[in-house]
């Protein structure tokens, strides 16, 4: 028998909070453990795999014809900036609590169960959406190559933002479930494909950079930051929150451009958090979970920069296309071989993309069940391969399905505040833990704290409040059917909510 401090659940009610010694010592139950398999450099490799994806290959000429022109490198600054502040938090927390669930264990050790819940319900969404999302965006590279060589699948096999009528896109189903046995089979044949992946997917960026500056002419600076213009007026719940809320209207263009701009290519770095989901299958934590988010984050911001000053160099903003802005740029200068490359690089690249969002939400999903606030049957791991195969083959398959039926403009906007709620819990949550437990070990510690999380937490709802007020509404929905579930099983069935002040966890 232990402390309350130690082991018990502290608080009562909605608010009892489950100690860091808790939560490691489930990670230590036989049926429920993960196997210890991933490095430092594997966590980075994940890291740049998820998040170099459609952000780079297709927001780049969105954001500078319509929104910051040249000045969409500031843009993507800003946006690895606010990022860079919720990976300190991040990192804090994943090297101290190095168990699956990322900012759900995260909050449930410093802010309490219903936040916790809240929070595991919020990456489920963000996740399942992302993953869907994600596969739907590589099924339209891959046909687009395949219509290149001649061959042409059926309108109805193409999904519904191509077929009239009914549609379903094959490609991206078979994606999703191909990927699902690929994590039942485990973390290390995880880590090798999307460690193939990432190398192409970098040789690409590399020969964008590298061609890119050949072609470069700096008349298409001109203006760097071109004059601000108002974007036209959001109609109904079509507007952004901050114009619905205090009559804010954000300019295209002009300095407030860049932040405008910012919110958008915010997509191009969601991912980096998912690193933090596998801390309980890393083999030095402490050590190696601080070097895989700041690493990955760090690299991919510089590449980020990197391709969007050479791409606004080849050809001027007001000319980019926005549907394929990097291999359009090599076919305006009279290349099309690299566009051909650009294009294999961006299918071949969103499949690690779409296997570590699904990867992460189904870590959340076996994190939440072995708490007991989602059936526990979920929580156990495969006997030979030590990978959570239930959760992963259910969401797996109900991705897959979503996948095919899925219409992009729909619900990426819903990845995107699934994404910046979650950093706002972080960095409160850093805040808390070190209020109520100063005297844990922590390997890597957010400096200047609260500073650091409080500027988290304001740079996170400014992007939110630039959302449209739709996305908002939808996100509440989503928010409310959670509250119900846990109202009707998880507050009853938490494994915490069981115990006394002087029980065994």
């Amino acid at each position: 028998m232990s402390t309350q401090q130690d082991t018990g659940p502290s608080g009562k009610g909605l608010f009892r909070t489950k100690t860091v010694e808790q939560s490691i010592r489930d990670t230590e139950e036989p049926e429920h453990a993960l196997k210890k398999s991933l490095s430092a450099l594997d966590l980075t490799v994940f890291g740049v795999g998820v998040i170099i994806g459609t952000g780079i290959f297709v927001l780049t000429g969105k954001v500078a014809k319509e929104t910051a022109g040249p000045a969409t490198a500031l843009a993507f600054v800003a946006a690895g900036i606010v990022c860079g502040l919720a990976a300190l938090c991040y990192a804090e927390f994943a090297s101290t609590v190095p168990v699956a669930g990322s900012a759900y264990t995260f909050s449930y050790a410093s802010l309490g169960e219903l936040v916790a819940w809240t929070i595991g319900w919020d990456l489920v969404l963000e996740f399942a959406l992302g993953t869907a999302v994600v596969a739907v965006g590589w099924s339209g590279y891959v046909r687009s190559l395949m219509d290149n060589v001649g061959w042409h699948l059926p309108a109805t096999l193409s999904g519904p933002d191509v077929a009239v009528g009914f549609g379903f896109d094959l490609l991206a189903f078979v994606l999703v479930l191909i990927l699902t046995v690929i994590l039942v089979l485990g973390m290390k044949l995880s880590a090798r494909v999307t460690a193939v992946v990432v190398a192409i997917k970098l040789a690409v960026v590399m020969i964008v950079i590298v061609a890119g500056l050949f072609f470069i002419k700096t008349d298409n600076y001109s203006p760097f930051i071109p004059k601000a213009q108002p974007q036209p007026a959001g109609a109904g719940l079509d507007a952004p929150l901050i114009q619905l809320m205090f009559g804010f209207a954000p300019t295209n263009f002009g300095v407030m451009g860049i932040f405008t701009a910012a919110s958008v290519v915010f997509f191009a770095f969601i991912g980096f958090d998912v690193v933090a989901t596998a801390a309980e299958e890393t083999k030095v934590p402490q050590r190696d979970m601080p070097r895989g988010i700041l690493g990955s984050l760090l690299i991919c911001t510089v590449l980020y920069v990197a391709v969007s000053l050479v791409v606004t160099g080849m050809q001027h903003y007001t000319e980019m296309s926005v549907s394929a802005p990097l291999a359009d740029a090599f076919k305006a200068v009279g290349h099309p071989f690299y566009a051909g490359i650009i294009s294999f690089g961006a299918a071949v690249g969103l499949t690690t993309v779409c296997m570590i969002l699904l990867l992460g939400q189904t870590r959340v999903f076996f994190a939440m069940s072995r708490d007991g606030l989602l059936p526990r049957f979920f929580s156990v791991t495969h006997p030979r391969f030590r990978t959570p195969y239930r959760p992963t083959i259910l969401l797996g398959v109900l991705i897959a399905i979503i996948a095919g039926f899925t219409s992009i403009n729909e619900l990426a906007t819903l990845v995107n505040i699934g994404t910046l709620f979650a950093f706002v819990v972080v960095a409160l949550g850093v805040i808390v833990l070190r209020r109520t437990r100063p005297e844990l070990h922590r390997a890597f510690r957010t400096p200047w704290v609260p500073l650091v999380p409080i500027l988290s937490v304001a740079a996170s709802v400014w992007l939110m409040l630039n959302l449209p007020a739709e996305t908002w509404v939808r996100f509440a929905g989503w928010m409310i059917v959670g509250f119900v579930v846990y109202a009707l099983y998880g507050r009853s069935h938490s494994r915490l909510g069981r115990l006394g002040p002087e029980s065994e966890y």
